[in-house]
Formats: C-alpha cells, structure tokens, sequence
C-alpha cells in the first residue's frame, strides 16, 4: 500500500510528520513524500525543510493520500499542478485525506463537493466556498474521504487509519509505541476553551507575543 503525503512551500510540518509517525508502521505500507518536484521543500517558517522523494508525475496511483495545511495552501486552492494530480490519483485512491487547511486543497480541487468535512478552525467556514460540508469535528470521514482539523489532530487521524485499514490492535500498538498520551499544560486546545485568545486571532491571525518580542509569527490561514 503507498501512502503519498503531498509537500508544497510553507507547509505546516506536524501536519505531515503526525500522520507520518502512524501510517510508517502500517503492515505492508509505503510512505513517499511527492511535490511538483522532488527535492527539498521549505515550511511556513522557512527554517525547516521537509525532503520530497519524488514528484507528482511520478506516483501516478497511490493508494492513500494525505495533503497537509499551512499558508501555502492559498497559492494551491486555485487550481495547477497539485489540484490536477489530485484529481486524478483520486479515481483509484482508497482513501483520499487531509489535515489542517489541506481540506481546503481537497475541496478546491472539487473532491468534497456535497460531502462533511473539517479543518483548522479559523478556516472551516472557507469549506463551504468550495462546495463541502463544514464540521467542527476532530476527525471525519465522508465514505473515502477524511479530514482531520488542526495540527495535532492529523495523529488522530493517523491513528483512526491504521484501524480501518489493520485493525485496531495494530493501531493501539501503534499509538502506545509512540506514547501518544496526550495530557497537555494547558486547556486551550480549543476556541471555546479559551474564547478571549481565539477572537484576538480571528482579529489578526497572529500569535501573541510577549512585551518586547518584535516580528509575531503569522498561524495557518
């Protein structure tokens, strides 16, 4: 089984490197990581770079796909080579999915048309612009198709995978094995947890910064 996670510049990396971390010990699975051209591919930092082992063109039928978020979305939800391959790869695919705002990508392409999907949560209401259902969920699947919200959701989503695809003793396994037990600091995963720090983000789409702090970082859009 391949397993095509797409990389394009200003990726957000955890989008791609959680489910990486659980569909990588799937039985018989394959992970090749495609862009429009194989090499080296910057995230939205530009600090990091994540290494594309081949290009598009050449994974023409991979069974699984996954298409990560991130800024750089905006250069792919209108239309070119990313959006035409999606297309494409996704007449045979098993499952066609995303994490993040790459359900942007996916919708745009007109795969989720009619369809329940998620996002990030400062992009979900943008679903509905390209035709898919928008829901606040963690991790839905709409028959083939599933999306994953934010971020840290895409290991949920990983996980959920490796269980419809090799059971679920295979994907607990996998989840102990990399002691995803998550028991976070703070109770701010959510905007309806933490309600007065999500309006300053719709308000900016900016990270907060400590007094003194010059050039926030700017979040996925």
């Amino acid at each position: 089984m391949q397993i095509a996670i797409v990389l394009f510049p200003r990726l957000t990396v955890l989008d791609a490197i959680g489910p990486y971390q659980t569909l990588d010990h799937l039985p018989g699975g394959e992970v090749v990581f495609v862009a429009e051209q194989a090499g080296p591919v910057r995230d939205e930092s530009g600090q990091l770079a994540l290494v594309a082992d081949a290009a598009l063109a050449e994974v023409p039928h991979p069974d699984v796909v996954l298409v990560p978020g991130g800024p750089g979305v905006d250069a792919l939800t209108g239309g070119g080579p990313v959006a035409d391959w999606l297309r494409a790869v996704d007449q045979t695919t098993t499952w066609s999915t995303s994490v993040c705002t790459g359900s942007l990508v996916l919708a745009a392409a007109g795969l989720l048309t009619g369809r329940r999907a998620t996002s990030h949560w400062t992009a979900l209401e943008q679903l509905a612009q390209f035709g898919a259902v928008p829901v606040p969920e963690r991790v839905v699947f709409d028959g083939k198709y599933v999306t994953a919200a934010g971020v840290s959701a895409g290991i949920d989503m990983g996980l959920t995978l490796v269980g419809r695809l090799a059971g679920d003793e295979v994907a607990q396994s996998v989840q102990l094995m990399l002691e995803y037990d998550p028991q976070p600091p703070y109770q701010a995963g959510s905007p309806e947890r933490v309600p007065e720090i999500a309006a300053r983000f719709r308000a900016t789409s900016r990270y907060p910064q400590p007094a003194g702090v010059a050039g926030p970082a700017g979040v996925a859009e």
